[in-house]
């Protein structure tokens, strides 16, 4: 199989998707600001990583990431600070984007949010706002890249085990408003997705916890 790289190792979300994607038998590396976290990395199947992305160079997340075959970015700065906000999800997510197009890896995994893009209506005033951007410009630009990339863009995350949540999978659809997904059911999106780029690369896949298969989801028909 092949070696991931999963920016933001020490979230929630990670550290659930790293297991899967290690059960799958791919080779996790986990990338995380501080050498203390290195432990629950390792809990988590993958090998810890100690780098700082928000300031490290172009040039310097490039060699971070030499010999992957597949980045996960699933960084954030957690809101609040808007100032931090557009300092690692934006301008720290276009640095990886464009480090990622100097060789490897080729396949760019995005975690968003479901909302995000041009028409995210939240204006500038707003609180969210700086998320809200930060998020659609970093989008785009991965969008624009020549990467293999997959945009996910899970709605409001919640702790709740997916069973207890009342879901099995997920819910997709054209007209789909924003709810809410558990987060081990992110981790499961994170991990099918980078075991389908054939289905996968392209595509903006926006989702809340639901009773769709993610496996039908993700299987093109015919």
């Amino acid at each position: 199989m092949s070696k991931v790289l999963i920016i933001g190792a020490h979230g929630k979300v990670a550290r659930q998707a790293a297991p899967r994607l290690a059960a799958a038998g791919h080779e996790v590396g986990g990338v995380i600001r501080k050498e203390e976290q290195s432990d629950a990395i390792r809990a988590a199947q993958a090998s810890p990583v100690v780098a700082d992305v928000e300031h490290l160079s172009t040039d310097e997340i490039a060699e971070v990431m030499s010999g992957y075959d597949t980045v996960v970015w699933s960084a954030g700065a957690g809101g609040g600070d808007p100032e931090r906000t557009w300092s690692v999800d934006r301008d720290a997510a276009i640095r990886t984007i464009d480090a990622a197009a100097q060789g490897t890896p080729t396949r760019f995994v995005m975690v968003s949010y479901f909302g995000a893009g041009p028409d995210h209506g939240v204006p500038e005033d707003n609180d969210f706002y700086a998320y809200a951007q930060a998020k659609t410009e970093a989008d785009e630009h991965l969008q624009g890249s020549d990467l293999d990339w997959t945009i996910l863009r899970p709605s409001a995350l919640t702790d709740e085990e997916p069973e207890d949540a009342g879901v099995h999978g997920i819910e997709v659809g054209d007209d789909l408003e924003a709810g809410e997904v558990p987060r081990a059911v992110v981790a499961g999106m994170i991990a099918a997705v980078v075991d389908r780029p054939g289905a996968t690369t392209g595509r903006v896949l926006e989702f809340n916890g639901g009773q769709q298969s993610i496996d039908e989801v993700l299987t093109p028909a015919g």
